[in-house]
């Protein structure tokens, strides 16, 4: 943490949300009307950026008609002020370039791209997938390096080599190796966002330009008094902040799944209508809805 002259560059905004996707009651649909209330309520809550069809967003659940209608929506409902990113990337190439092309006429700000899962290609078929991606559209891409749900990291010297595409802008982490990023960040123009909740603050205290946060959702002001306070070089305001979201980071990443937790926070703030999930997902049982209940309530957030 420096001076105010030297934040990082942000291409896709600081404050981050990866936004769940609501759906009518019975789930058989997606409830655009509930996506465009729920980016606006994001937006007016902290957060200057929206990620669509994340593994948050109930990606593998949702046809391809379904997540673009959805981009659509949200784009509409927030406006240009508003960063705006879509996750386009699957474990078939051919079908994550053609999902790059159809939200590219969207007018979205970005396309996130996950490594591919459940394939395990080598790391020079990660290569060549993500860049096939990347150079399908002129649109900025975001990695990201979720090798909990990948199988596989991207290493250092992939990322080296990623780093070179200039339409590949930035680097979303959810694998918790600081010093690794360090080392791209300093050797190259890739920038890093915070991908794990609770370690949102390590990462803005290394140089990651924000954050892509499931927590955001819920609790984007005060993840916004975090990354303003780091901006200001204000430690103790930053660590206080964080200190106010650990109860509710502990209760939506760690005893659920984020989605789950999400959805059902989001209903008791009263912003859903209701929480209802596709499978293979189900919805939050009593003494999780309890748990969420008291995390919220001690973080003012209820």
């Amino acid at each position: 943490m420096t001076s105010t002259d030297s934040r990082p560059a942000r291409p896709f905004g600081a404050v981050g949300t990866a936004m769940v996707t609501p759906l009518t009651e019975d789930g058989h649909k997606v409830d655009l009307d509930a996506a465009q209330k729920l980016a606006v309520h994001i937006t007016e809550h902290g957060n200057d950026a929206i990620v669509v069809s994340g593994t948050t967003g109930e990606a593998p659940t949702l046809t391809d008609v379904e997540k673009l209608e959805l981009a659509r929506a949200v784009r509409d409902a927030v406006g240009p002020e508003i960063t705006v990113v879509a996750g386009v990337g699957t474990y078939d190439t051919a079908h994550s370039i053609d999902l790059a092309r159809e939200h590219a006429k969207l007018g979205l700000d970005g396309l996130l791209i996950v490594t591919p899962y459940y394939s395990k290609p080598s790391q020079a078929g990660v290569i060549a997938h993500t860049t096939a991606i990347a150079d399908s559209t002129d649109l900025p891409v975001m990695l990201y390096d979720i090798p909990g749900r990948s199988a596989i990291p991207l290493a250092y010297e992939t990322l080296m080599r990623l780093g070179e595409n200039p339409r590949i802008r930035a680097v979303k982490d959810a694998k918790a190796d600081l010093h690794q990023a360090s080392r791209i960040m300093s050797q190259t123009d890739l920038v890093y966002y915070s991908g794990e909740d609770g370690l949102n603050l390590p990462w803005l205290s290394i140089g990651a330009s924000g954050i892509v946060s499931v927590v955001g959702q819920v609790a984007g002001e005060i993840e916004k008094e975090m990354i303003d306070a780091v901006d200001r070089s204000d430690l103790a305001a930053a660590r206080a902040a964080n200190l106010r979201l650990v109860p509710v980071v502990e209760a939506i990443m760690n005893h659920m799944p984020g989605a789950v937790a999400a959805k059902a926070a989001l209903h008791l703030q009263g912003v859903l209508p209701h929480a209802t999930m596709r499978g293979p997902h189900v919805a939050a049982d009593t003494d999780q809805l309890r748990m969420l209940e008291t995390a919220l309530e001690a973080a003012g957030l209820i």
